[in-house]
């Protein structure tokens, strides 16, 4: 997974952005593709599949986009 850079993920942003599902991991967790590389953010809160595109703001998947 990559690392943060400038000490800033492109998931923990003050914005919501969308990544896709790039495998699921136990404790509601997922690796993400952010575009710049994967990180790891929790879908606790959506009911997500592998390749769906999710809004994450904070790590946390908040929505599924277009499903």
């Amino acid at each position: 997974m990559s690392e943060c850079h400038d000490e800033v993920c492109i998931t923990c942003s003050d914005t919501a952005v969308p990544v896709t599902i790039v495998r699921l991991l136990d404790d509601g967790l997922a690796v993400v593709d952010t575009g710049a590389g994967q990180e790891e953010v929790s879908v606790a809160l959506v009911r997500a599949a592998v390749g769906d595109t999710v809004l994450v703001h904070a790590k946390e998947a908040i929505a599924v986009v277009g499903s």
